[in-house]
């Protein structure tokens, strides 16, 4: 049996409500296999999503629906040394990874 991960959508509809998502360069941070990713990207922004474990990138991306592919970027970093110049996002997002 699959596990769901919030079935009702609080998630999503907190994530609603914590800032304006549509279009928004977003970073996320420890982004594992993608999960919170697509929620993200299915609110609007633009995602660029790094986690330093290889096989949870690979993961993620194999999981990445086609309708997302050009709002997402997966690859593999850790936020103790990104790679992204300054000021290149609007939004920070750090879930599971502190």
């Amino acid at each position: 049996m699959a596990i769901q991960v919030d079935p009702e959508a609080r998630e999503v509809a907190a994530l609603r409500r914590a800032a304006h998502w549509t279009g928004a360069e977003v970073l996320e941070v420890g982004c594992g296999d993608g999960r919170l990713t697509l929620r993200l990207a299915g609110l609007g922004a633009r995602v660029s999503a790094i986690d330093p474990n290889p096989s949870l990138i690979r993961e993620a991306r194999k999981n990445l629906p086609k309708r997302f592919s050009r709002h997402v970027h997966y690859s593999v970093g850790s936020s103790g040394k990104l790679l992204f110049p300054s000021s290149s996002f609007d939004i920070v997002v750090f879930a599971w990874s502190l």
